[in-house]
């Protein structure tokens, strides 16, 4: 590997990091989580079970998250291109993935909160 590959690669772990941290506090949370920042999350007599509804958002968070280094690693695979390729699979990622996390949550919403 080369120093451009190395130093890409800690940047991208880098900043996607907080999102898998992300995953990994929800998965844990005894109380339930919120998917938006700055909302407040359900409460827990609103929950069927608290339990896999943190783990499958804490689950969703970490696979959006190691989408980003699989964009990354894929991108490699096209040679001198690898940067408009991580690049590209990069904005997909971003867009078709927060779409399906969007789609994710409130697909649980509607499995597990009382309303």
């Amino acid at each position: 590997m080369n120093a451009e590959i190395i130093f890409s690669l800690c940047i991208t772990a880098l900043s996607i990091s907080p999102i898998i941290i992300l995953g990994i506090v929800q998965y844990n949370s005894k109380k339930p989580v919120a998917f938006w920042a700055g909302k407040e999350p359900p409460k827990a007599e609103e929950i069927t079970d608290i339990k896999a509804y943190n783990h499958r958002h804490g689950i969703m968070w970490v696979c959006y998250g190691v989408g980003f280094i699989l964009c990354f690693g894929l991108g490699f695979l096209f040679g001198e291109d690898a940067w408009l390729a991580a690049s590209v699979l990069s904005v997909a990622e971003v867009f078709g993935g927060l779409a399906a996390a969007i789609a994710y949550h409130n697909r649980l919403d509607r499995i597990y909160l009382n309303r």
